[in-house]
């Protein structure tokens, strides 16, 4: 391991190294020397290596998981101060929904729902989500999204949105990027369970967390707008295509054996399907 370690660095008393392709890296535009930059200076405030650590290899698993950052053009200026902040500023994006709201919690301390769910759902249908077809199954272009994120996790409004795919498209990122999916893993095998039984189905709802329950019940209450027959007769999405494109948003087998995870897939669009058809969301009427 020794051998593919090379040029050593200091940082505030600290010993560090760096790989020995770095100076190729700098050659091709300095990327790795700012972030150096960067490094020693936080270091210098007093900042532990440790932080930027745990930091990285939280990313890196979820990159692991995901994948690297999709999109044809390279991270603008913008794009890059705010990943270099991220350290000490959380994203809304790949957080758990109880430290989401902890962000909020100083703009919005009566919120009961993430700004960031309440917020995209309302660009979906201001730009007249429900009446385009293949909504929430057609992708968002990527840099449009990317650019769209950025903006949003920094409490941004967003404006000059003309392409409803694009807030609808990440609006399922957020839901897929929760750090524990919406419907928490020790519910799973019920929901499995229960994929055709109404009244099942909503017991589980109703036995969730609170802060789950009601992002929940405000994501079904959202989608039922969209099967109103008058919707659906556009948007060619009916309940079960958008169980279908919503369900791994919400549930996540943790399975590795693919047989699994085919018969499993079935069951989660069809448990999400009971919900849209059969949950009753009244209650959530005005709750933001």
């Amino acid at each position: 391991m020794h051998a593919a370690l090379g040029h050593k660095g200091e940082a505030a008393g600290h010993n560090f190294q760096l790989p020995l392709g770095h100076t190729h890296l700098e050659r091709s535009g300095g990327a790795l020397s700012s972030y150096r930059s960067l490094f020693t200076s936080r270091v210098a405030t007093g900042v532990a290596i440790s932080t930027y650590a745990k930091y990285c290899y939280h990313k890196l698993q979820k990159a692991a998981l995901t994948g690297a950052k999709k999109g044809l053009k390279k991270p603008n200026v913008e794009e890059i101060r705010h990943a270099k902040n991220a350290v000490f500023s959380p994203s809304m994006f790949g957080s758990a929904l109880q430290e989401v709201m902890s962000l909020q919690k100083e703009r919005y301390p009566d919120r009961q729902l993430p700004w960031v769910q309440t917020r995209l759902s309302e660009e979906v249908l201001a730009l007249n989500g429900d009446q385009t077809e293949g909504i929430f199954r057609v992708p968002g272009d990527i840099d449009e999204v990317n650019a769209l994120k950025l903006q949003v996790d920094q409490w941004k409004v967003p404006t000059g949105l003309e392409d409803p795919h694009v807030p609808a498209s990440l609006l399922k990122l957020w839901y897929r990027e929760l750090e524990e999916p919406l419907i928490p893993h020790e519910f799973y095998e019920q929901c499995i369970a229960h994929y055709e039984s109404p009244e099942a189905a909503v017991a589980v709802v109703h036995a969730l967390p609170r802060i789950n329950r009601l992002v929940l019940c405000y994501l079904i209450r959202f989608l039922q707008v969209f099967v109103q027959p008058a919707n659906v007769a556009i948007t060619k999405m009916d309940v079960s295509n958008l169980a279908m494109v919503m369900a791994p948003n919400c549930l996540r087998c943790r399975s590795d054996d693919p047989r699994v995870i085919f018969e499993n897939t079935r069951k989660e669009m069809s448990f999400l399907r009971v919900l849209i058809q059969h949950l009753d969301t009244s209650f959530m009427e005005g709750v933001l």
